[in-house]
């Protein structure tokens, strides 16, 4: 479930991005006032501004719904994610593991050494 959430939610960033590179600023509309032939566009002599702007906040709408779905599933994990900082009894459990030099102290470790023979 929360991969398709996280799918939907990159597929509606992409649009929402190519919708806002699509529309035009508020100083091109003032072309259109003088027979800029705006009405001969795809959106009639309205222009697409009405479109793209319901779509955007359609769009912009849904971003929201699934950011806030992600971050409920997020709180609602639980677990540690498998990198970064562990979780304090794997600490403790990894610290109470004998390592090699924790020796006891009354072993002698010193090799053998061969005397020497005078023939």
């Amino acid at each position: 479930m929360q991969v398709a959430i996280l799918m939907i939610h990159v597929v509606i960033a992409v649009a929402l991005v190519v919708l806002i590179l699509l529309q035009q600023g508020k100083g091109a509309e003032a072309g259109a006032a003088f027979g800029g032939g705006a009405s001969q566009t795809v959106f009639g002599s309205r222009g697409s501004g009405n479109f793209l702007s319901r779509t955007t906040a359609i769009l912009a709408a849904g971003f929201f719904v699934t950011s806030m779905a992600l971050a409920y599933f997020a709180t609602q994990a639980g677990q540690a994610p498998e990198a970064g900082i562990p979780d304090s009894r794997l600490i403790e459990q990894q610290q109470s593991v004998p390592t090699l030099d924790d020796r006891p102290a009354d072993v002698d470790n010193t090799a053998p050494v061969l005397e020497e023979s005078n023939d």
